[in-house]
């Protein structure tokens, strides 16, 4: 099946018109507050699983 480059754009546009209809709306900034806040927790808290010698090295340098 070949398809032109109209036939092409015009499927495209319209299967991203579909998929904007069903999009649900953005998360309000209270949301993504609490959303990046629980990732954090959550982070931390794998973090704190895991022991680490005081004198493990970090994989870069600090230069002044």
């Amino acid at each position: 099946m070949k398809l032109t480059r109209r036939q092409l754009a015009a499927a495209v546009c319209g299967s991203a018109v579909a998929q904007a209809q069903t999009e649900t709306r953005a998360a309000a900034p209270a949301d993504d507050l609490q959303t990046a806040r629980s990732r954090l927790q959550a982070n931390a808290e794998a973090l704190a699983e895991h022991e680490l010698p005081a004198n493990t090295e970090p994989a870069f340098r600090f230069q002044a």
